[in-house]
C-alpha cells in the first residue's frame, strides 16, 4: 500500500517518529541514573522536550539521567534543532543518495524557504553554520568551565551547553540551570550569542553572508524584518525586565548594576526561545511573567531553531495594524508591499497559536487545578518551545508536579509548537481544491 503524504504530514510524522525513537532510548535501563529507571510518561515528555528543543524538564537532568541518558538527550536536541528533513537530507548526501523532487519540496517547507532552487547547497550551509558556531561556543565555554571543574568534565559541559544554546533548547547540566553564572560575562555573552544565531534563522545568516561577500546588492525584506524585530524585542524586553525586577529582593535588587543589566539582557534573549535562566523564575513579579508569556508567544524567526509564531509574523501583524489605522490599503515595509496572503497567513498563525495555548491552559486547569498564571506560563512556554517554568525553584519544571495526563498535554503542546500550528492543521485537515465559484458579497457589522 502506497501512502501519498503531503509535505506537512511527512514533517509531522517525521518529528513524531524521532520522539518515539527518543522515548525508547530513554526507557533503556542504561539511560537512568537510578535502578528504578524512568517512567514511560517521563520518557515521552523528556524526548518531546529534547526533540522539540524546548527544555521543560520533569527530571533533574544531571542527577536523574546517566551519562548515556544525557548524551541521548543531546543527540535528540541536535536532531530536533536541525529538523527531521534537514537531518534526513544531510544523511542522504553523506551516503551518496540522490534527493528527489518530493524530498526537496518537503525540505523547502521544513526550512521555511521560498524556493527549491539551490536547496541542497543551502542545506549543506546549514550544517556548516551549525558545526562552526557550536564548535566555537563549545571551546569558549569549555575553557571557562575548566576554572570550576576538572578539564574532561569542563569539555563535556562546554559541548552540551553550546549545542543546547545554539538549538535554543535550554537543557542544562547544572541542576539550577545557569543561576550560578548570573554575573559571568563570558557565559552570558556566549550563550546569548548562540541563542540569537540559532534563532534568527539560517536564511538570514545566508543572506548576510552573501551580502558581505558582495554576491547580492541588498539583503531581503525578510532578513531586514527578522533582524529589526529581533533587536526591538531584545532591547524592549531588557528594559521591561530591568524595570519590573529592579526592586525585587528575590531577583535583581541585591545585584550590582552591571549584573542587573547583564541578567535582564540574558533573560530577554532566552525568554523568547531558549529557556536558560540566571534568575529563579518562580520568584519573579507577575508583571514579568506576563511579559515573558508575550515574548514566548512571539518566539524566534522562521527557519531558526526556536518556536513561537515567529518574529516576522509579529512584525507583519504590527505593520498591517499600523497601515489599517492610517487607512492604507497596502501594507508596506522597507519600501516593499506585502501580499494580502502574507498578512492573512500571519494573523492565521497567531490566532491558531492563541487557540492552542488557550485549550492547553483550560485542560491543565481542569486536570491539575493549579495557579492560573503559572499554568498559562507553562502552556505558553511549551507552545513557544522555550522551557522557562515557575516550578521547583529552577530544578524541574512545573510540569513535574502535574499528573500523567497533564504532562502529556504539555508534551503535545510542545509538539505542535515545534512543527507549527499551521503545519499541524494542514497535516490533519484535507485542503479544499480550487473553487471557481465566487459568491455575492455579504455585509457583517464589525466592532
Amino acid at each position: 500500500m502506497k501512502f501519498n503524504l503531503s509535505p506537512s504530514q511527512i514533517i509531522a510524522l517525521g518529528f513524531l517518529g524521532i520522539i518515539l525513537f527518543g522515548t525508547v532510548i530513554l526507557l533503556l535501563p542504561v539511560s537512568s541514573a537510578a535502578k528504578s529507571g524512568i517512567s514511560i510518561v517521563d520518557a515521552i515528555f523528556t524526548s518531546t522536550s529534547a526533540v522539540c528543543v524546548t527544555g521543560l524538564v520533569v527530571l533533574d537532568t544531571p542527577n536523574d539521567l546517566s551519562l548515556f541518558g544525557q548524551a541521548a538527550v543531546l543527540f535528540l536536541i541536535q536532531l530536533g534543532g536541525l529538523g527531521y528533513m534537514t537531518s534526513a537530507t544531510i544523511l542522504s548526501i553523506v551516503v551518496g543518495k540522490k534527493v528527489g523532487l518530493k524530498e526537496r519540496l518537503v525540505l523547502q517547507e521544513a526550512l521555511n524557504v521560498l524556493s527549491v532552487e539551490g536547496l541542497i547547497r543551502f542545506t549543506k550551509g546549514v550544517l556548516k553554520v551549525t558545526i562552526l558556531f557550536e564548535s566555537i561556543g563549545a571551546v569558549i565555554l569549555s575553557i571557562r568551565f575548566a576554572a570550576d571543574m576538572e578539564p574532561g568534565r569542563a569539555v563535556y559541559f562546554g559541548i552540551f551547553h553550546a549545542v543546547s544554546a545554539f538549538n535554543n533548547a535550554g537543557f542544562s547540566l547544572f541542576s539550577n540551570n545557569l543561576i550560578d553564572y548570573r554575573g559571568d560575562i563570558v557565559v552570558n555573552i556566549v550563550i546569548t550569542t548562540l541563542i540569537i544565531t540559532g534563532g534568527i534563522g539560517f536564511l538570514v545568516i545566508s543572506d548576510i553572508y552573501k551580502y558581505m561577500q558582495r554576491s547580492v546588492l541588498r539583503v531581503s525584506t525578510h532578513t531586514k524584518m527578522a533582524i529589526l524585530f529581533t533587536v526591538v524585542l531584545i532591547v524592549s524586553g531588557t528594559i521591561f525586565i530591568l524595570s519590573f525586577e529592579y526592586f525585587n529582593p528575590n531577583t535583581l535588587y541585591p545585584e550590582s548594576m552591571k549584573t542587573k543589566l547583564l541578567t535582564a539582557y540574558f533573560q530577554s534573549v532566552t525568554s523568547r526561545t531558549a529557556g536558560f535562566n540566571t534568575l529563579d523564575i518562580s520568584m519573579m513579579q507577575s508583571s514579568t511573567l506576563l511579559l515573558f508569556i508575550m515574548l514566548m508567544f512571539i518566539g524566534a524567526s522562521p527557519g531558526g531553531t526556536g518556536g513561537g509564531i515567529k518574529t516576522t509574523t509579529f512584525g507583519i501583524m504590527m505593520v498591517a495594524l499600523w497601515s489599517s489605522v492610517r487607512g492604507n490599503t497596502d501594507v508596506v515595509v522597507f519600501e516593499r508591499r506585502l501580499s494580502h496572503e502574507a498578512v492573512a497567513r500571519a494573523y492565521l498563525i497567531a490566532a491558531m497559536g492563541v487557540i492552542v495555548i488557550t485549550v492547553a491552559t483550560l485542560l491543565l486547569l481542569v486536570e491539575e487545578k493549579a495557579n492560573y498564571l503559572h499554568t498559562l506560563f507553562e502552556a505558553a512556554s511549551a507552545f513557544g518551545t522555550v522551557g522557562l517554568s515557575v516550578g521547583d525553584s529552577g530544578v524541574r519544571s512545573l510540569s513535574a508536579l502535574f499528573s500523567d495526563m497533564g504532562k502529556l498535554t504539555i508534551a503535545f503542546t510542545m509538539y505542535i509548537g515545534r512543527i507549527g500550528p499551521l503545519t499541524m492543521g494542514m497535516a490533519v485537515v484535507k485542503r479544499a481544491g480550487a473553487v471557481n465559484v465566487r459568491y455575492p458579497e455579504g455585509k457583517v457589522l464589525i466592532g
